[in-house]
């Protein structure tokens, strides 16, 4: 084989595509989509695929490619479903070397193919090794499109000064009008070009996950566009659950964060606070801070017309 032929071909977003990646890793060749044209220049590919994720459209493109491709009547074909349509069947007769990804789908087309190969999917989650413990641990979560790459460059520094081992720990949202692929991707790979191997993704976190990460961090980071907002809900979560927040502050940053106060300004930050007496200090006013000033009580209060206080402090 000389690639691995894919539909999905986003890692996050699909186990197949995962799969593939994994596959093609372990054989020393590349991964394309079967669609693409520079899948033409291959002569011996695995398509792997599962046609339940292809769009009609798609799915008809494929099988108008099955009687013009370079490699037809030459590749190899696994299997992540059956679903019995006439572009699997045209697929499984055409290939020289048909594998099944479990019992089911060999039982399903051994009477199309006896030759067909039952197999299956190992693990592509990575090895556990790849994730040793550190002594700082740093946590962000917040929407794909809203990474700020380039100032994370600067707390790497901080991190390397303090000449603690630590690792970044990171999750995302996606919004509604953004992709992984165009988006958060390339993000994380910036990412991971400023940290190596001591980034890790953690994917798509429940509320409750995300505040168990919150409990046990270092710090939390999160960078924005001109500075951090009283409605940037991720700093405001994790001020309440207490964590050192270090973030970006301008003059239409809420009067209530304050550098070395409650929370920690990139531009401002001379160094990292190490002593635990410190960090819980600073994370208690946080705390108070994210209940307080933009905390519900004052919002409602605001909104009901007797928050006269608080107004100052949303500007």
């Amino acid at each position: 084989m000389d690639a691995v032929l894919g539909y999905h071909l986003n890692p996050l977003m699909c186990g197949v595509a995962k799969f593939n990646l994994s596959l093609a890793g372990r054989l020393g060749i590349p991964v394309a989509g079967v669609l693409d044209p520079d899948a033409a220049r291959f002569r011996r590919p695995l398509v792997s695929v599962k046609l339940s994720e292809f769009r009609a459209a798609d799915a008809t493109r494929l099988a108008a490619l099955l009687d013009t491709a370079p490699w037809r009547g030459a590749y190899a074909l696994f299997l992540h479903d059956w679903t019995a349509t006439e572009i699997e069947r045209r697929l499984l007769a055409g290939a020289d070397v048909a594998f099944c990804g479990n019992a089911e789908i060999a039982a399903a087309v051994r009477g199309l193919r006896a030759d067909a190969v039952e197999a299956w999917c190992p693990s592509t989650v990575a090895e556990p090794a790849r994730a040793p413990g550190a002594e700082l641990s740093v946590f962000s979560f917040g929407m794909a499109h809203k990474v700020r790459a380039e100032l994370y460059g600067r707390l790497r520094e901080l991190l390397e000064a303090t000449g603690r081992s630590y690792r970044l720990n990171l999750s995302t949202a996606l919004h509604e009008d953004t992709t992984l692929d165009g988006s958060f991707t390339a993000a994380f790979e910036a990412l991971g070009r400023i940290f190596g191997d001591r980034v890790h993704f953690l994917g798509y976190l429940s509320d409750a996950a995300v505040t168990a990460y919150l409990a046990e961090t270092t710090f939390f980071a999160a960078f924005f566009d001109r500075g951090v907002r009283a409605n940037n809900t991720t700093v405001n979560a994790a001020m309440r659950c207490g964590a050192v927040v270090v973030t970006n502050l301008d003059g239409f940053s809420p009067p209530s964060f304050a550098h070395g106060v409650n929370v920690l300004d990139i531009a401002r930050c001379e160094r990292l606070p190490l002593d635990a007496a410190e960090r819980a200090a600073m994370g208690a006013r946080a705390r108070a801070t994210a209940l307080g000033e933009v905390g519900w009580p004052a919002l409602l209060d605001l909104m009901a017309g007797r928050g006269a206080a608080a107004g100052p402090a949303h500007r």
